[in-house]
């Protein structure tokens, strides 16, 4: 910030013109685009989608409304539109809407300018200051939003007419940024339409007298499906004042479902314990979510949230870290054993079309069955695998799922063709990697009926007779 203007005079010396916050949005966007930058980071399989349609809308200046189920980043998409803001912005000293130094709006900007002149003090905020976001709720009131008359002010001897007796809310305070509203189906309807002015004609009433304020906002919404949620409905009229609705999607590629959980998923290693997690693991896990996004036990109208992935992902890397942990191993890889763990990640998360809650439980395992066998198919293939079948059918007896990573591999030592065939899918020498592997041949040739299974108390056992 070093060499900004401090007062209005030094603002005039610089090229500096007033744009109203849509133009200032659209003028960064078009330089993105025109240097071959997305237009905004962080938001995976929305390049040929989602994010044409909100380049549309802001080459259009328009106000927007996403519309999607849950978890689908539609509150991480809206955030991201903070990026297309200038990064620093003048505002008059004092005021409380971030009146535009050479075009103040309110009251208290107009009286400071007209008081100091050139000599008015500037202020300059950060970007992620202009930024302002309320989550729907019952108890929202008019209040919050808008604003409501201060009974200290009025004490203090001003008019009621006065608009210096205001308390402004989140809205006016949000004067040349961008105000979002989260759920918006959620905020009462009498709520909704006091919103309505806001969106076309930008100015408020409060206490039945009429404060005219030009508002200088872009406005965006989320909302999830009309026909899912029961908990209240967004009035047409204020639908029809958004200028563009954009469908927001999961991801549509399992690669791509992987992107996300590896984005978003907070992992922390402990202290001298690395992490190996194979790429069969992680594509098993989005597996599930996409068939669970399939499934007809599920309430497809809830959506089944990115979310599960993150967490399910969190939880099977945190079991690897317990195995590791309590048989001294330093390095932790995740495994088919360890599938048993997300079971928590999953139960909530999804919405069964039943009444019983065993139902859970039956529809979580044909789920991690399902994916483990797509996941079998995608990465096993060759004459290996029907090798190391007939070698264990031969044998007899393979136990699986070991407490010790080391164990396992011991185990495998006495199977070479399962061994060989375990190498060739992990892609790796890594003897933690290769026992995944192991497991899911090993699970794989269960689930298609080639193998038996039965379970020990140390963990699970393969059988070929």
């Amino acid at each position: 910030m070093t060499g900004l203007p401090k007062t209005i005079g030094e603002l005039r010396l610089t090229e500096y013109r007033t744009r109203p916050v849509k133009i200032e949005i659209r003028d960064n966007a078009v330089a993105r685009m025109r240097s071959g930058l997305p237009l905004v980071s962080g938001m995976v399989d929305y390049d040929d989608t989602v994010l044409p349609e909100l380049e549309r809308a802001i080459l259009a200046l328009h106000d927007v409304i996403f519309l999607g189920e849950r978890g689908q980043g539609k509150t991480r998409l809206i955030r991201s539109l903070v990026e297309l803001l200038d990064e620093w912005t003048p505002v008059i000293d004092g005021s409380e809407l971030n009146d535009d130094p050479l075009n103040p709006t309110s009251s208290r900007g107009i009286e400071i300018v007209q008081e100091f002149g050139d000599e008015t003090a500037l202020r300059w905020i950060h970007r992620s200051e202009r930024y302002s976001e309320k989550l729907a709720t019952p108890d929202t009131s008019i209040a919050d939003l808008i604003g409501e008359v201060d009974p200290v002010k009025v004490a203090e001897g001003r008019y009621l007419a006065d608009e210096r007796t205001l308390h402004f809310g989140l809205v006016p305070r949000t004067n040349r940024g961008i105000f979002a509203i989260n759920e918006l189906p959620d905020l009462p309807e009498r709520i909704q339409v006091g919103l309505l002015n806001l969106l076309e004609e930008r100015d408020v009433q409060i206490r039945g007298y009429k404060i005219r304020l030009p508002l200088d906002l872009m406005f965006v919404a989320s909302a999830n499906p009309e026909d899912y949620t029961n908990r209240g409905r967004l009035i047409t009229p204020l639908k029809d004042r958004f200028g563009t609705q954009i469908r927001t999607h999961y991801p549509l590629k399992i690669s791509s479902e992987v992107e996300v959980m590896h984005q978003e998923s907070d992992i922390r290693k402990p202290e001298g314990l690395d992490l190996i997690v194979p790429e069969f693991m992680s594509s098993l896990l989005a597996t599930i979510s996409q068939l669970a996004r399939k499934s007809s036990s599920i309430n497809q109208r809830s959506g089944v949230s990115v979310r599960m992935s993150v967490a399910c992902y969190e939880l099977l890397v945190a079991s690897a870290f317990s195995r590791a942990l309590r048989c001294g191993e330093s390095e932790a890889v995740p495994r088919p054993s360890d599938l048993d763990a997300i079971v928590p990640g999953i139960s909530g998360k999804i919405e069964i079309e039943g009444l019983d809650d065993s139902d859970e439980i039956k529809v979580i395992g044909r789920l991690i069955s399902g994916a483990t066998q797509a996941t079998y198919r995608q990465f096993v293939e060759g004459s290996e695998v029907l090798d190391a079948q007939k070698e264990v059918e031969a044998e007899g007896f393979v136990v699986s799922a070991e407490r010790s990573t080391q164990e396992s591999y011991d185990v495998l030592l006495g199977f070479p063709c399962l061994l060989a065939a375990s190498s060739k899918v992990a892609g790796s020498e890594n003897r933690g990697v290769v026992v995944a592997a192991s497991e899911l041949i090993l699970e794989g040739l269960h689930l298609a009926k080639r193998l038996n299974r039965v379970e020990l108390d140390d963990g699970r056992a393969y059988s070929g007779r």
